[in-house]
This record gives structure tokens, C-alpha cells and sequence, in this order.
């Protein structure tokens, strides 16, 4: 283990394993097979890459994907590591190349799919090299019950029988214990040890919105978070089309992807996603399993997923770095329906039925929503998370009974004959040809909750359903039906309270954030050296995240390193990666940190000039004309200076009464320092450069 950690060090740059890490080598080391599930973006790869960098032999690991493969040895090669792959895009003269140096013993890893492991060529390759350990990557694909089933795993049993002595290690990031035992079962596993991590992710938040003004949501999310990496998942082809278009036209720079697309087409969006060249991707869910980011710093369900094992996995694709990220989900009464009819067409009906009616729970959740993820993959949260949009806005609930009493007496005089788009037509009043056509408007409820958007009657029936109070009925057209406890709501016999919808604006305006200059420094940095990045990728056609990671790139500028030693204190900075990029990023903090003392320097001559000609007894008016500055210019620097401790009388400049008028404005607009927004608040009777005063005499009264 000792080995392991150095070479977690040099090739790496971690200074320690991430929990669980080390019994999962420690378990290799020793020969035994493995099961390791852990979340996406909490290690998985480097349980069976440090082993293969210490053993003696050659490392074969498996993976379904070869955008998959691709990605992992161009990070593998970025960390001075010997991998190749091998897979149908290369040609023959390629693979020639890559056996070559397997032959001479130059590589540690290889990485291969499952077609190609199982084909007689390569098995007898596999008998002629000295194999050290079998890596089975996103192992669920083995087992009909995991979410990404892939036959040819199915075949891969061979591999302890022909070579019982090699570990083979099985990795994913969700299974729960039925596929567990089917990835024994279909490996031939012998007494394997069971590593399961902990799925929390605390550094994603996790939220639900009502399925309503998506794109304007959408926009508005995306604009607060200029120059990120974000997925989009929705659940058609056409809609990943649609709202790319609709995001262009609003100059948002994105593209859509799914597996209508040809191969050359799929690849090339791909790369440029990877590559940052187009940071937004809309798509379905063909896409994402073969992408090893670790900038991506937003997901967005665009659509409901089938299950929590699909929602996990796809929103565990941002923040693998550890840094802040976002997930929002919508939630429609629509998207409930088309779940429904694909389970009506699969064979594993009653579990698919199940999965959905968590996932639904799950959305419905008026307690932490972590809480509700982690407990379903077994895991117990002590105290609530505080990063999910029910900790930090707890619903509230209404009297809703009424709402559902018009509902039921509708769907009662309907007959439980109709679905709940027409349902809603006839409590709105619509005047459509076929609800006058079929005599509905003659019902006692035609119209009775025309007050109620249909959007927002979506939404309401949707927790109706949830409840129980409500069921559909899949296979007549989706009509709804009264259950036993619905009727007892339309009785009067039992209450009904609803939770109060969210109201999501398009682009909704976050709460002001003070910053200290030492934050504003410290982004500022973050930033030039993001541009630094970037420059570096597009030069040597890599990734960014290739380079550093966005959680190395916070961690510089936090500590802002100025030296080799320093610098290879940052996680993520290893030997290789200090020999390529090290310096350029040395430099570029060292450029900063000039900059800003320039700045700052030129900025406290300024001040102290001013400063001067005030202690001589020179007016504003004559320090401006001397200086050749506006007034306003000079005013600022008297309260920047104050603000500072120096002996200035600002009341010789307003009186009393504009104090208090300022400072009324002032805690009336959440203490806001925007000149404009006082200068209207008070209604244009307050001269800009009094109300700059006030402000500085206010703030150091209150310090």
C-alpha cells in the first residue's frame, strides 16, 4: 500500500485515497475478486488503475463504450500513465501498433470492449501475456436488471474459468442488491468482497420544479451561469432538437444529441462538448455514459427518468470533480403517462411499476431530498442536507380540498371515461369542438375551476395521483378513476391539503451576494486561469479538464501557489502534469498577483493625492479642476478614504435630514451600494455624490 500511495501521488496528484479506495486495492492486491459500487465521480477507476501501475503484468479492463475508452486513456496518457485501447475505430495498422507494445512490455492498461474480449483472436492474445488483474467497468450492464443492459457482458463468465487465478474486479455506480448477485452470478465471481460507497454527493444540489415555462426557466438558469458545462436530458429525439434550436435562437451556444444521429455526426458533437467547444448538450439519454468530464457543472432533466438508478447516474455526470454543481428536474403529469406506456410494452412490468413510483415519491418529497436518494440506495442521512430546494424552501401546503372535491365530481360525471387532458378542458370551460361535440359542457362541472391555469391543474391532478386518491387507467386511453379514498374526499369524509406550486421566473434574480475583495481577487484569478486552460486545450487538442480540473484550478487560486513545491501541494497536480503545465500556471498567478498590486498601488496614489489637497483646505470643486476629475470622482475617494479611518467630515457635505432620508433608502433596498437604485428610490431629490457619503457614513457608523 505503500507503493500505491506514491504512485497515487506522482501519477495523480492526491495526496491521500478517497474512502474506500485503499480496501478496494488492498483486496486486488491480495488476488480476490471484487464488487465495487461506488458514485459516479467518487473514484471508481483508480481501484483498479493504481493496482495495474504496481503489478507486474498487464491490466485488461473492459468498457462498453469506446468514446469511454478513448476519454480514459487520453486522461491516463495526461498523467504520464502507459494505457492504450483497443476497439473497432482503429485501423489495422493501429492495433498492430498497440500489440507491438503490449508484446514488448510497455503498457500497463488496455482497455477493450466486450465484442472485442470475447473474440477468439484475443483470447489467444490473453494466453500468451501475463494478465494481472480483469476490470469489468459499469458492471450493471451485465444484468437485466440493471438500467443499461448490454448482452455480450452476459458471455464474459469465461474469464474465471480460463484464468481463475486473475482477480477481476466489477465496478459501477448503481446497483442495488438483485443486480448485485446477478454480476456474481453472470462473472462466476468466487467469494467476492462487496464494496459499496457512500452515494452521497453532497457538493450537487438537487431540484424539483413543476413541469411549466421550462424553457423560460431553462434560460434563466442558464444565464446566471455563464461559460459552464451543462447536460440537458429530455426524453425524445425531437424534443432534444427542438429546445437546442429554441436555446441557439437565444444565443445560448448548444447542440443536441441522440442515436437517430449517424456515427460520424454523434462523435463529432461529442468532442466538441468534451473539448468545451459547445458547452451545452440537449439529449437523450444514449448520451453521458461514455463521457468522463469533470467540468460539467449543471444537469438538467428536461423530462421525468424512468427510475432513481437513471436520475442517480445522470446527474452524477456533474461535479465529478468535487466542486459545486447543479441539477434541476421538471416534473409533469405528461411525463408520467409516457412512463407508463413503456411499461405497458416491457416484460418487467411490476418492478418498472415500482421504480417509477419512487422516482414520483421522490419529486413529491416534502422533507430533504437527499435524504429520500440516499435511503433507497440503503444509505441513512442523519441530519438534512441543507443543499436540496425543499432544505432551503420548505413547501408549504393548503386546504386543497375543494380543488379536489371539483376534480372527483368531474371525473364521476365523466364517467371515468376520460384522460386528464380532457378532464381539465371541461373544469376550465373549453369550448374545444369535441367537449361540445360529446355533450360535456352540459355536466354540473363544465367550468367550475376556470380559475385554475391548466398547467396548474397538470400539477394538481399529479399529486392527486401520488396520493392515491386518483388512478389511471393505462390500457382505456388513460382515463382517470376514482379510487376508494377519492371518494371519500368528493363525500366530504376526508380532507385533502395540497402542496402550494413553485413559482420558477425566468431568470429569477439571486439574492444580492457581498463579496470581500479577497473573494472578488480570488474569482478574478480563478477565471484568468480558466482562459489559460482553455487556451492550452484548443492549442494541444485535449479536453480543459485534461489539463487541470475545475477543483485544482479553485484550490490554485485559493492558494494562489507561486513555486514547484507549492504547486505540487494542489490536488490534482502530479509529476507529469507539473512538467507540462506547471510553470504556464506559475506564471500566470505571478501575472495576477503584478497586476493587482499595480492596480492597487495606482488606485492608493490616487486616493492619497486627493487626500492631500483635502488636508491643505482645497475644495471638492478646486481638487477636481487641479486633478482634472469630475466632482463625483473626487467625492468617491473622500468616502472610500473614510471608509478607510481617515479624518474626513462628511456631515460638512449633507445635512440630517438627507442622513436619514439615505439611510432609510439604504436598509429599505437590502443595503444596497447601487448609486442608481437609491438615487430613484429617492425619488431623484438626492444628489448622487451625497448619497455616496451617506452610504460610507452609514456603513463605518455600523461597523
Amino acid at each position: 500500500m505503500s507503493a500505491a500511495k506514491k504512485a497515487l501521488k506522482r501519477y495523480f496528484g492526491y495526496d491521500q485515497f478517497r474512502p474506500l479506495q485503499d480496501q478496494v486495492i488492498q483486496s486486488v492486491l491480495q488476488g480476490e475478486d471484487a464488487i465495487v459500487i461506488m458514485p459516479t465521480g467518487g473514484g471508481k477507476s483508480i481501484c483498479y488503475q493504481i493496482p495495474a501501475l504496481i503489478m507486474d503484468g498487464l491490466a485488461i479492463v473492459v468498457s462498453p463504450l469506446i468514446a469511454l475508452m478513448k476519454d480514459q486513456v487520453e486522461g491516463l496518457h495526461a498523467n504520464g500513465v502507459e494505457a492504450e485501447y483497443l476497439n473497432s475505430s482503429q485501423s489495422q495498422k493501429q492495433q498492430a501498433a498497440v500489440l507491438e507494445r503490449i508484446n514488448q512490455g510497455e503498457i500497463n492498461l488496455l482497455y477493450v470492449s466486450p465484442e472485442k474480449l470475447l473474440s477468439q483472436e484475443f483470447y489467444y492474445l490473453l494466453l500468451q501475456l501475463k494478465i494481472n488483474l480483469f476490470a469489468i467497468d459499469e458492471a450493471h450492464c451485465i444484468s437485466v436488471w440493471g438500467h443499461d443492459f448490454r448482452p455480450e457482458y452476459t458471455k464474459m463468465a469465461y474469464l474465471k474459468k480460463q484464468f481463475p487465478h486473475v482477480p477481476v474486479i466489477a465496478l459501477t455506480a448503481t446497483a442495488d442488491k438483485l443486480t448485485q448477485k446477478d454480476i456474481v452470478n453472470q462473472l462466476g465471481l468466487v467469494e467476492p468482497k462487496v464494496f459499496i460507497s457512500s452515494f452521497d454527493r453532497p457538493n450537487l444540489s438537487l431540484n424539483v420544479a413543476p413541469g411549466k415555462d421550462k424553457f423560460k426557466s431553462i434560460l434563466g438558469f442558464i444565464r446566471q451561469r455563464p461559460h459552464q458545462s451543462g447536460i440537458i436530458y429530455c426524453l425524445s429525439r425531437k424534443a432534444t432538437e427542438g429546445l437546442s434550436e429554441k436555446l441557439k435562437n437565444a444565443g445560448v451556444n448548444a447542440a443536441y444529441y441522440h442515436a437517430g444521429l449517424s456515427a460520424e455526426e454523434r462523435a463529432k458533437r461529442q468532442e466538441d462538448f468534451i473539448t468545451d467547444e459547445v458547452p451545452i448538450i440537449c439529449a437523450t439519454i444514449a448520451f453521458g455514459m461514455g463521457i468522463d468530464k469533470s467540468n460539467v457543472r449543471w444537469v438538467i432533466h428536461y423530462n421525468l427518468p424512468r427510475n432513481i438508478e437513471s436520475y442517480y447516474q445522470e446527474i452524477g455526470r456533474a461535479g465529478r470533480d468535487g466542486a459545486k454543481a447543479d441539477t434541476l428536474l421538471f416534473y409533469s403529469y405528461s411525463d408520467v403517462i409516457v412512463h407508463q406506456r413503456f411499461i405497458e410494452e416491457s416484460a418487467l412490468k411490476e418492478v418498472s411499476q415500482a421504480k417509477l413510483e419512487r422516482i414520483q415519491q421522490f419529486c413529491d418529497a416534502q422533507n430533504c431530498r437527499r435524504k429520500i436518494l440516499l435511503s433507497y440506495f440503503g444509505e441513512h442521512l442523519e441530519e438534512d442536507c441543507g443543499n436540496c430546494d425543499v432544505c432551503k424552501n420548505p413547501p408549504s401546503s393548503f386546504d386543497g380540498t375543494i380543488i379536489a372535491q371539483k376534480a372527483f365530481s368531474a371525473i364521476v360525471r365523466l364517467k371515468e371515461q376520460v384522460a386528464a387532458g380532457t378532464l381539465i378542458d371541461v373544469l376550465r370551460g373549453s369550448s374545444r369542438q369535441e367537449i361540445l361535440n360529446k355533450g360535456f359542457h352540459k355536466i354540473k362541472t363544465y367550468g367550475v375551476g376556470k380559475d385554475i391555469s391548466y398547467q396548474d391543474w397538470q400539477q394538481y391532478l399529479l399529486q392527486l395521483l401520488n396520493m392515491g386518491f386518483i388512478s389511471v387507467a393505462y390500457d382505456h386511453a388513460n382515463a382517470l378513476l376514482l379510487t376508494e379514498q377519492g371518494r371519500e374526499v368528493l363525500f366530504g369524509e376526508r380532507l385533502v391539503n395540497l402542496i402550494h406550486l413553485a413559482k420558477m421566473k425566468s431568470e429569477p434574480k439571486p439574492k444580492p451576494i457581498i463579496k470581500t475583495q479577497k473573494q472578488e481577487a480570488r474569482e478574478g484569478l480563478f477565471e484568468a486561469l480558466r482562459k489559460l486552460r482553455l487556451h492550452i486545450s484548443r492549442e494541444e487538442k485535449i479536453p480543459p479538464y485534461l489539463i487541470f480540473s475545475d477543483a485544482s484550478l479553485h484550490e490554485m487560486a485559493q492558494e494562489e501557489p507561486t513555486s514547484e513545491l507549492e504547486m505540487k501541494l494542489i490536488s490534482g497536480v502530479g509529476v507529469k502534469k507539473y512538467q507540462l503545465y506547471g510553470e504556464l500556471f506559475i506564471n500566470e498567478i505571478l501575472e495576477f498577483r503584478q497586476n493587482k498590486n499595480r492596480e492597487a498601488k495606482k488606485s492608493g496614489e490616487s486616493f492619497y493625492q486627493t487626500y492631500e489637497f483635502y488636508k491643505q483646505g482645497f475644495s471638492v470643486e478646486e481638487i477636481a479642476s487641479i486633478r482634472k476629475m469630475n466632482n463625483l470622482t473626487i467625492y468617491s475617494h473622500l468616502a472610500s478614504l473614510y471608509e478607510k479611518g481617515a479624518d474626513i467630515d462628511l456631515l460638512e457635505y449633507l445635512n440630517s435630514s438627507e442622513l436619514e432620508r439615505i439611510g432609510a433608502a439604504y436598509h429599505s433596498l437590502n443595503e444596497t451600494s447601487n448609486l442608481k437604485d437609491l438615487y430613484l428610490f429617492l425619488h431623484e431629490e438626492i444628489e448622487y455624490y451625497k448619497i455616496r457619503l451617506g452610504i460610507s457614513y452609514l456603513k463605518v457608523l455600523s461597523s
